[in-house]
């Protein structure tokens, strides 16, 4: 007792100093929360499908491994009157330079899907630059242009991969609309992947090899103009001037963008 005694000066001595610990990590904690906060808002999103109340849409094709049936692809979208997008591959276009000279001598756009196909959130932002670099160079010496839209293989990005291709001159595009062809689920389960839900603005998914592709598309694309719709190739859906991207993908024309909201983001689907 008589111990406990002599060190309660002791204990009162360091009783503000404890306190005043308590409070530092508290304060410090309260500073460090918006930060993260800011970190996840700030994350870079490509366009998963754009804001706009006239009845248009995109459907679009990645091109990186057969090509059996991309000329019976072109001719139902001839048949149909409808000009889309096809994301080439580099390796894809390089073996096949009379269809990527076909695709845009019927007059639909190209864009880049990347030299190699690789995972392009693994790859260093020289290494992201090259990929783009080679497969735009391989569509110029075919076509005479170079590719303005980029779509990651896989569907997979990260915030250095959008900001590169951006800086690079890109528009990042992924889809809203998943046909699930490459699953090769039957006919009528890619139609209903398609059909079931139709929005204004909304970019649809394909592959230009998928098994059921042929089959199923002619029924998709008369619903879509029996339902009223204009099927535009992407860069004709995307939004000009000042834009901003929700954290649903959702391109939205206006100045200022509103704060941003921290947010999942869509998970990618494609194979």
């Amino acid at each position: 007792m008589n111990k406990l005694r002599l060190d309660l000066p002791r204990v009162k001595r360091w009783v503000p100093l404890l306190a005043l610990a308590v409070l530092a990590l508290a304060y410090a904690a309260m500073r460090e929360a918006p930060t993260v906060m800011t970190a996840v808002a700030t994350r870079e999103l490509p366009v998963y499908n754009v804001d706009t109340e006239e009845k248009v849409l995109s459907i679009s094709f990645d091109a990186a491994w057969g090509c059996a049936n991309t000329e019976g692809i072109l001719d139902i979208l001839d048949r149909y009157d409808v000009k889309t997008t096809f994301f080439l591959v580099g390796f894809w276009a390089e073996k096949y330079p009379e269809l990527v000279a076909e695709l845009v001598a019927r007059g639909h756009e190209i864009g880049n899907h990347s030299a190699t196909h690789p995972h392009m959130s693994q790859l260093t932002q020289a290494q992201i630059r090259e990929e783009l670099r080679q497969c735009s160079e391989l569509v110029r010496s075919i076509t005479g242009k170079p590719t303005t839209l980029f779509r990651p293989p896989y569907g997979e990005y990260n915030d250095g991969v959008v900001r590169v291709a951006r800086a690079e001159g890109y528009e990042c595009v992924q889809w809203n609309v998943d046909s699930l062809d490459w699953k090769n689920l039957g006919t009528q389960n890619m139609i209903s992947q398609c059909t079931k839900s139709v929005h204004p603005g909304d970019i649809v998914l394909f592959h230009n090899d998928s098994k059921y592709i042929l089959e199923a598309l002619p029924t998709i694309l008369e619903y879509y103009t029996q339902a009223g719709y204009r099927i535009i190739p992407v860069s004709q859906l995307l939004l000009e001037g000042d834009t901003w991207i929700d954290h649903t993908g959702k391109q939205h024309s206006s100045t200022p963008a509103p704060a941003p909201e921290p947010q999942a983001t869509p998970a990618p689907t494609e194979s």
